[in-house]
């Protein structure tokens, strides 16, 4: 029978045998992990430019050495797999010489070139009248950025009163009539815009085009949006030295007629200055009159009494 230092002896070299296992499992699968990542896989890239609606074809395509480490996400490392047999597929945005060619950037085995394949998730393509001047004499082209305006009649407002207010800023260009791009980049004048939006601005766009008459406004790429907007009316119609409704900023953004910071003021009759002439018995000097403060929000004016 074994006695006491034996069993300890072989426990202990039991739990070293264990340890030297994992080890050595730890340190084969690190090696493999690594000889994983510095190798190459296979992958499509365009041999030639492919702009919207170019079909995937054997000719556009070759296959490169990518690092494992680097690899995009939604390449393609075999023809079956981009091109499969009798399933056509096409170019959904552009792809240029040699770069990769991602799941993203194509339409789905089978597929044709479609708009609704460029929507991010939650927006929508919505398409709204324009002619030569609305549509900024054809200068506006697919992914150009937009500002949509609006004018229309003010309801209830007196006579023939007119106002024009910004309806929607920063909104993305999809297509001009049934083009996505321009195919030589040259102005074109279109009958109908497409914009993506988002689902409550596509009702706004709804809604517009039957109560008034829209007109874009070309922006510069990049440009934030300007949180201070106006409504013009026909008092804006002339230099601002003599007259209309020009607020200085803060002002509050928002529909017509809102209270903004710092309205123009126009005093209807002239402010009085009285002269305290001294005397041998000191008098308090007479109160005086307080004018009428004429105060503009928008096209409406309001007389107001001044306190004191």
């Amino acid at each position: 029978m074994p006695n006491r230092q034996t069993l300890i002896a072989l426990g202990v070299a039991l739990i070293l045998g264990v340890v030297a296992v994992f080890l050595a499992n730890t340190y084969l699968s690190g090696t493999e992990r690594k000889a994983q990542l510095g190798g190459t896989t296979k992958v499509a890239v365009a041999t030639a430019p492919m702009a919207f609606g170019t079909d995937i074809t054997p000719d556009k395509v070759r296959f490169v050495d990518y690092p494992n480490s680097s690899l995009p996400q939604g390449a393609f490392s075999n023809a079956a797999q981009l091109m499969p047999p009798g399933k056509r597929r096409v170019a959904l945005l552009p792809i240029g010489v040699n770069e990769p060619i991602l799941a993203a950037k194509i339409s789905g085995e089978g597929q044709g070139a479609s708009i609704a394949a460029l929507l991010p998730d939650g927006m929508r393509a919505a398409s709204v009248a324009i002619n030569d001047v609305s549509g900024v004499s054809g200068f506006v082209q697919p992914s150009d950025t937009v500002d949509v305006l609006i004018t229309r009649m003010l309801p209830g407002g007196a006579g023939n009163t007119q106002v024009t207010d910004v309806l929607l800023q920063n909104i993305r260009v999809i297509a001009i009539d049934q083009q996505s791009k321009n195919a030589d980049g040259t102005p074109k004048v279109g009958k109908t815009v497409t914009l993506e939006v988002n689902p409550v601005d596509a009702q706004k766009l709804a809604l517009a085009q039957t109560v008034g008459t829209l007109s874009l406004v070309l922006r510069k790429p990049g440009e934030q949006n300007n949180p201070v907007v106006e409504t013009v009316s026909m008092n804006d119609l002339r230099y601002n030295m003599y007259g209309g409704a020009r607020y200085p900023a803060p002002a509050v953004v928002g529909g017509f007629g809102t209270p903004v910071a710092n309205p123009v003021m126009h005093t209807a009759t002239p402010i009085r200055r009285v002269r305290t002439v001294s005397t041998t018995k000191r008098q308090a000097a007479p109160a005086p009159s307080r004018p009428d403060v004429e105060v503009y929000r928008g096209t409406k004016s309001d007389k107001v009494k001044v306190e004191g």
